[in-house]
């Protein structure tokens, strides 16, 4: 009869302290390299948001909780922002809409980069064991 020698694999659990802190991570870096990535990773970081939510718990609950209303709000203020850009450029054709459009592109970059930022103090928050 031959037995089989013990493995040296980790045996993953729920309910350890650390739960969730992995996918929080991930969604953190995901999240800051939204701009080089044209907004693609911010999407894959969501999605890894709401499927490490489900088993986290503490402070890594809290962090991915976190992510998914940074995505949102930033999402619905992205498409005003993209509206009214829009109407800026329609109103440009009469020259009134050419001060609104810089403004409105001014305003979407510094979403962009409050994003990005609010991003990195997330990581770092979360790779010191504060809440975000």
């Amino acid at each position: 009869m031959t037995s089989t020698p013990p493995r040296d694999e980790p045996v993953f659990r729920s309910g350890g302290h650390g739960d969730g802190k992995v996918a929080a991570l991930v969604a953190w870096a995901l999240y800051i390299l939204s701009i080089p990535s044209a907004n693609i990773l911010v999407l894959v970081g969501l999605v890894v948001a709401y499927a490490g939510r489900s088993s986290a718990t503490g402070l890594a609950l809290e962090h991915l909780n976190a992510q998914i209303r940074l995505f949102w709000s930033v999402f619905w203020w992205t498409i005003a922002c993209w509206i009214a850009i829009a109407v800026s450029v329609v109103a440009s054709v009469i020259l009134i809409g050419i001060p609104f459009l810089i403004v409105f592109a001014l305003l979407w970059f510094l979403i962009s980069v409050w994003f990005t930022v609010k991003s990195i103090f997330g990581l770092i928050n979360l790779l010191g064991d504060r809440a975000p």
